[in-house]
């Protein structure tokens, strides 16, 4: 799939604001503690990856019932849905200069995800842990993520790449008292 930037400025896929607080001491520190392992950039982007889906369970998996959605907040507290997930390898895949954006799918809900752009192409990610019938894996030679959208039950992917997360997934964060809240409150489309 080709992904549309939602603005030609690269810059903007490596900024950090409220939510991709990558200039947090904890993020630095854990892409420090990353990069220290990774023998060049492609490398690092694995480790991140993997760092946040396989140590940062998903909390409808887990049971936890705690709301995420600041990178920093997502690594301290450990636990997050998709979408904070991708903010937590956002953060961390911008914090050693790879560029890198959020993209969409219309399953059931809005599901999130990540793209990092790798010789001039952009690759989506799919951060959410890996459980039972979900094997979700870093990959830049063709996707491997979570799930593929049946066309047939109107679920598709969202062609756009966002810099900055969706206005409308950051407000269910933001303002779900509790992960029970948050999921009578997800958007089913964008």
């Amino acid at each position: 799939m080709e992904l549309i930037q939602n603005t030609p400025d690269l810059s903007a896929y490596l900024a950090a604001d409220d939510v991709i607080d990558h200039e947090h001491p904890l993020v630095r520190k854990t892409a420090a503690r990353l990069a220290a392992e990774a023998t060049d950039s492609y490398a690092y982007a694995r480790l991140a990856f993997e760092f946040v889906r396989d140590t940062i369970p998903h909390s409808q998996d887990s049971g936890d019932p705690r709301v995420t959605w600041r990178a920093s907040d997502v690594l301290e507290q450990g636990t997050g849905i998709c979408y904070a997930k991708a903010h937590a390898l956002a953060a961390l895949l911008r914090a050693e200069d790879i560029p890198t954006g959020f993209c969409y799918q219309k399953l059931d809900v809005v599901h999130g995800l990540v793209a990092v752009r790798f010789n001039g192409a952009w690759h989506r990610q799919d951060p959410r842990s890996n459980k039972p019938g979900v094997d979700a894996r870093f990959s830049l030679q063709g996707e491997r993520l979570a799930f593929t959208p049946d066309p047939e039950s109107n679920e598709l992917d969202y062609p756009v790449l966002y810099a900055e997360p969706h206005p409308t997934v950051l407000s269910v964060l933001r303002a779900a008292s509790d992960r029970p809240h948050l999921w009578s409150t997800l958007p089913r489309a964008l």
